[in-house]
């Protein structure tokens, strides 16, 4: 099923650097963790688009496109964390794009808020879909608290700008890395609707991955790339993300590490 996406993944094996743990995947392909695996899913669909949002609005737009943006992803918070909704959501959002502004500062912002609107409106088909998905299988959504994932990453953030952007660029493309290994290395353990489904992401996750590096790139190239080396960033960031996934943790997440029994 995989073998037609090698060339595809062999950059993103090269780019994380590690692979899941084989640990983790036996504990993701029990049917007793469906629940837990499709709901975290759903959660981090949401959470990659909120976080295209933040950097839309903190870096590429104005205050007017700014909020337009928050009304584009207000319905599935309010269905997630407020249980407000039926989980249907109106196609009308695509109307909104063509109503954001870039900011004319940085060359950059453009580039931004394409990509990031790009990425925002597939996340949440993709969150639309896991819904669905969940629904079909009779599972429940659910509140689910945060994994250390994201913010042992995060909390390496440095607090000055553009280096502050690039770290966060940089963390994105990780993320949508590591979603797509874990999409290929799942898919075949799961139901075989889960599976295909998985794959069909593929690409999606791969070209994400791909566009967060290239903007932490750009804005590197626009401002001083001597001082703001990605790649020496990239390494640093790839080091943090490996500890992450390869360390034992006692919760078990889309994105969580080893689990903490199996160590």
């Amino acid at each position: 099923m995989l073998e037609k996406y090698a060339d595809l993944l062999a950059p993103i094996y090269q780019f994380l650097g590690c692979e899941t743990p084989d640990s983790w995947i036996d504990e993701a392909k029990k049917p007793e963790h469906l629940q837990a695996l499709l709901v975290d899913h759903m959660h981090c669909e949401l959470k990659a688009a909120q976080s295209a949002a933040f950097l839309i609005r903190k870096y590429a737009v104005d205050n007017a496109s700014a909020q337009t943006l928050l009304g584009w992803i207000k319905p599935y918070e309010d269905f997630v964390y407020r249980k407000i909704g039926d989980g249907q959501f109106s196609a009308s959002k695509n109307e909104l794009i063509g109503s954001l502004t870039a900011k004319p500062e940085y060359a950059y912002n453009q580039d931004i808020l394409d990509k990031m609107v790009r990425l925002i409106k597939e996340e949440l088909h993709h969150f639309e879909q896991v819904l669905d998905i969940i629904n079909e299988k009779g599972l429940r959504v659910q509140s689910l608290n945060a994994s250390r994932y994201a913010s042992g990453m995060i909390k390496h953030v440095r607090t000055f700008e553009p280096a502050a952007l690039i770290d966060k660029l940089i963390i994105g493309a990780f993320i949508e890395a590591r979603s797509c290994e874990r999409f290929a290395k799942l898919a075949p353990y799961l139901e075989p609707d889960i599976g295909r489904f998985y794959v069909s992401l593929l690409r999606s996750e791969a070209r994400h991955y791909q566009d967060y590096l290239e903007l932490a790139q750009q804005v590197a190239d626009a401002t001083n790339p001597q001082r703001f080396d990605i790649a020496a960033r990239v390494a640093e960031f790839k080091v943090i993300e490996n500890e992450l996934i390869l360390t034992p943790d006692s919760d078990f997440k889309f994105h969580s590490g080893a689990p903490l029994q199996a160590a």
